[in-house]
């Protein structure tokens, strides 16, 4: 989908949500990970880990890396995505080198060598970058690093799966982690956890927007169920007519998607109605137009 086609006022508030992601993310390294000895997943975690040893700046690897990534994706790939990537890893890096150089912002760093927790770092940076994460896909962007390179692989070979490639390079950062931090077992552990947090809230949040119930109804009163669906749910069902295998008598069967949060509202519609039979099953995804219906 190109910008144009998008409606001004949309195009402009996702520039201005990744713009204040970016700050988040940019906050987040320093604050959690670049002053305590562990290094994230993805090329960022390399990156961590040449500031570790050569203290070259985590914002000048991402500066580095993704400016000519995304001018290569815009090319090949998607202008779309590579653009607006571009911007997020753009901001971040300057955001970062700020941070590092010109804002003082010592007073908010959490450091673990002072007898603090280990695991509260990587705990908490990897429930942010993965609302990170979630959030760039969502507004048609990523944080550019193995996205990029996700995107070329899948655009050459569609059926290929990135996720062995994921897993790799996250498994060569936490077992160069163990070298790096001094021959330390707990840095791999701490990658490992943060991997893990960041997968999951950022897989949440991708899926969690688009999960849907579906609730099939097999009833004598099709027509005051369907009512009362729409007057108190705002979604309407789909009718089908359907036998029985043991008494062979006609029955109609009502089909009806409706959000997570208001299953216990069709619990109590369908209460009404004690001949009623309903199968709920989650739906992953929904497409196309599944609205509310105004009345």
């Amino acid at each position: 989908m190109q910008e144009s086609k998008q409606p001004f006022g949309r195009i402009v508030l996702d520039y201005l949500i990744l713009l204040g992601i970016a700050c988040v993310m940019a906050l987040n390294y320093q604050i959690f990970i670049l002053s305590n000895a562990f290094a994230p997943s993805g090329l960022n975690g390399i990156a961590t880990m040449l500031q570790y040893v050569f203290h070259f700046s985590v914002g000048y690897f991402s500066l580095i890396v993704n400016v000519p990534l995304a001018i290569a994706c815009a090319i090949f790939v998607d202008k779309r995505f590579a653009l607006r990537t571009l911007i997020f890893s753009l901001t971040f890096s300057l955001l970062l080198l700020m941070f590092q150089t010109r804002v003082d912002i010592s007073r908010f760093i959490y450091h673990t060598d002072d007898g603090k927790s280990t695991l509260l770092a990587p705990v908490v940076s990897g429930a942010i970058n993965g609302f990170i994460y979630g959030t760039t896909f969502r507004h048609g962007a990523s944080t550019g690093g193995t996205d990029f390179i996700a995107a070329f692989v899948h655009k050459r070979h569609p059926a290929y799966s990135m996720s062995h490639v994921i897993f790799a390079l996250n498994s060569a950062v936490a077992l160069a982690s163990y070298f790096i931090y001094d021959y330390n077992v707990e840095p791999v552990a701490l990658c490992i956890i943060y991997s893990l947090i960041t997968t999951t809230v950022s897989d949440r949040m991708l899926a969690g927007g688009k999960q849907a119930v579906k609730v099939e109804m097999i009833t004598s009163h099709p027509d005051e169920v369907t009512e009362a669906v729409i007057r108190e749910l705002h979604h309407s069902t789909t009718i089908m007519h359907v036998q029985g295998g043991y008494s062979h008598q006609g029955k109609t069967m009502l089909t009806c998607i409706i959000n997570k949060h208001q299953i216990t509202r069709m619990e109590e519609i369908l209460r009404a109605f004690p001949d009623t039979f309903a199968c709920v099953s989650m739906v992953s995804e929904t497409m196309g137009n599944f609205k509310r219906i105004r009345r």
